[in-house]
């Protein structure tokens, strides 16, 4: 299978092509180009959580601590919810992704089983565009396929060596088919489990209940418009010229 420099190297390949290919072609702001271009980059290391040990599993598990309560606190930031209250959720989630979900996988998955899957990826996919929904419709989407990228991007590489090249002979190794997969074989509660959690997902986001479409109170419909953004950009960009022609006339 490929190592962790392969697959990190070629995450945040896929995640800086995302990111300027946002910023330039969809007129996405910077800062949530880059923060998607980040977790693509982030999401080559996500298969690997099902790891016993090691260093990455355990920088893996780090930055979701860290990064998680972020986008749990900006989310809710638009609630209503107290500082204070924002930053115990915030806490409270940093101890239960650190020491709680953590343990969950050691206990509870095995290497290569269902969390190398494609129902695995889409779950990342839309569990982002949940927390990533603060700044509206379109921004989550593309925030949440740059997470499901970066993941994709690690079970691509890991079908790419498990094919075995001799000079003009190929052999396939046992780990192949293993990680571009819908089930497994191993478990039926590991398919039920997997397919439950992605059920429960797809149905928060399809059915859309308050605590999720409720963004901005000047935004009733919780969405940011692709055009929205465009035109911003444009009177900034306008703005800045304006302000170079004015110190040259001076």
């Amino acid at each position: 299978m490929a190592g962790f420099k392969t697959h990190i190297s070629v995450s945040t390949a896929c995640g800086i092509g995302y990111g300027l290919a946002g910023y330039y072609y969809l007129d996405v702001p910077a800062d949530e180009a880059i923060l998607a271009g980040t977790l693509c980059s982030f999401g080559g290391m996500l298969p690997d959580l099902d790891s016993d040990s090691g260093v990455p599993v355990r920088e893996t598990f780090a930055f979701l601590s860290a990064i998680v309560p972020m986008m749990v606190m900006a989310r809710l930031r638009d609630t209503g919810l107290p500082p204070h209250t924002l930053l115990v959720v915030g806490i409270l989630t940093y101890f239960v992704m650190r020491f709680g979900v953590s343990k969950l996988f050691k206990k509870y998955t095995v290497h290569r089983g269902m969390w190398h899957s494609i129902p695995a990826s889409l779950s990342v996919g839309l569990l982002v565009y949940i927390l990533a929904y603060a700044h509206g419709q379109f921004l989550a989407i593309y925030t949440a396929v740059g997470a499901w990228l970066g993941f994709m991007s690690h079970l691509v590489l890991d079908e790419i060596w498990s094919v075995e090249r001799k000079g003009v002979r190929v052999r396939l190794k046992k780990s192949f088919g293993t990680a571009l997969k819908f089930w497994t074989t191993r478990s039926l509660w590991a398919n039920v489990s997997t397919y439950g959690k992605l059920a429960i997902l797809v149905a928060i986001v399809v059915l859309q209940p308050k605590w999720l479409t409720q963004v901005h109170p000047h935004d009733t419909n919780g969405a940011t418009p692709a055009h929205q953004v465009a035109d911003e950009r444009h009177n900034n960009a306008r703005t800045r010229e304006h302000a170079r022609e004015s110190r040259v006339l001076r």
